[in-house]
């Protein structure tokens, strides 16, 4: 069976999630599931995520760029150009073996080798960015592209096709309201409480962790509160102990949690960073949030994110030395005593969500395996 198309993107769950959103949409277009093969990087959350969705996939040995000056840093550094060398030779010779009609690129270290691979051997190829400010990978890659997919007007990307973000079909077809009381059934969350979830990407985020956890110290006299912090695996057997509710709060902890359709739904309020996959999925389904973006982030992209939603109230921006405990409880007991301001928020959300809901991505994705381009 001939492939139709390799979808790259690899190492965080910001970048696996919406190439994994890709590939299920170019299925629910028509494409054979075993036509669309995944290429991603051997240490990345990838290598969880992507097996059990039953596409064929390779994984290179490739690294990214390590900021710091770190011994760790350094040796990897040391040793980023000779796995490059060879990821760029594996995946050429995968290229040559799959024939495929188009390449995805999802941005990231990971996508860099097999579109690189698909530029030198004439193979059409799309760049999607999801991030108001595109990374250094698009940017690379983006004069050369067929298309890039972009999901804000005014890129600066050439080639640029505003098409939203790839989101998840079963996230596109979420009805929060319809399924709030079953998502809380599985999710073993009370009907009854207001219920903050505090998700920050797979790897979680200690500062917002310290807040979160200090907040629930600060409230746990409250039984009308219930708190689904996911503290990232790294953080997990340091984090704040676990609270049943049976005289107050209640406060799950977990590492990292994949029941994401079930989360937006069961969640009155989300508290999240400001990745642009999450940014998107947030408006896409219309869930109210905090949103704290990392100030690590390059060229501190993840504000540019936020502002996407909160400069039109479909969003709390807070930064994170303004994230403070008094503040967290300020917003939760603010969204929790007027839900019209809650729902007014979510509102907001769903109708910045449009372009995301809006399926352009696969017809652009099509126009350039048909060598149509934008």
């Amino acid at each position: 069976m001939n492939t139709f198309a390799v979808v790259t993107g690899g190492g965080t769950s910001g970048h696996v999630l919406p190439a994994l959103a890709v590939a299920e949409s170019l299925v629910t277009a028509g494409h054979a599931r075993a036509t669309i093969h995944y290429v991603g990087t051997q240490r990345g959350v990838e290598t969880t995520l992507v097996p059990p969705s039953g596409f064929p996939h390779t994984f290179l040995d490739i690294v990214g760029l390590q900021r710091g000056f770190g011994r760790r840093a350094m040796g990897r550094n040391v040793s980023l150009p000779f796995k490059l060398v060879r990821s760029l030779r594996e995946a050429t010779q995968l290229l040559r073996d799959l024939q495929p009609a188009v390449v995805v690129n999802l941005g990231g270290y990971g996508s860099f080798p097999a579109t690189w691979a698909a530029r030198r051997a004439g193979i059409p190829y799309v760049v999607v960015s999801y991030d108001r400010r595109p990374g250094l990978v698009s940017r690379l890659l983006a004069k050369r592209a067929a298309v890039c997919a972009v999901a804000f007007e005014g890129s600066a990307l050439p080639h640029a096709e505003v098409t939203g973000a790839p989101i998840r079909s079963e996230l596109l077809a979420l009805d929060r309201s319809a399924a709030r009381d079953s998502a809380r059934d599985e999710l073993a969350l009370p009907r009854e409480r207001f219920i903050v979830a505090v998700v920050c990407g797979s790897l979680g985020a200690a500062a917002v962790n310290e807040v979160v956890a200090a907040a629930v110290e600060r409230l746990a006299g409250r039984s009308d509160l219930a708190v689904f912090h996911a503290v990232g695996d790294r953080f997990l057997t340091a984090a704040a102990p676990a609270r049943d509710g049976a005289s107050g709060i209640l406060y799950r902890v977990i590492g990292y949690e994949q029941r994401m359709v079930q989360l937006y739904a069961a969640a009155d309020l989300m508290v999240t960073r400001a990745g642009a996959g999450t940014i998107a999925e947030l408006a896409a389904v219309g869930a109210p949030a905090i949103v704290v973006p990392w100030p690590g982030a390059a060229e501190n992209h993840q504000l540019d994110n936020a502002k996407v939603l909160s400069d039109r109230g479909a969003a709390v921006l807070i930064e994170q030395p303004e994230f403070t405990v008094d503040r967290l409880i300020a917003e939760i007991d603010r969204f929790a005593s007027q839900p019209h301001e809650l729902d007014m928020v979510a509102r907001a959300a769903h109708d910045a969500g449009a372009v995301h809901r809006s399926g352009r991505l696969v017809g652009a994705i099509e126009r350039a395996a048909n060598g149509a381009g934008s």
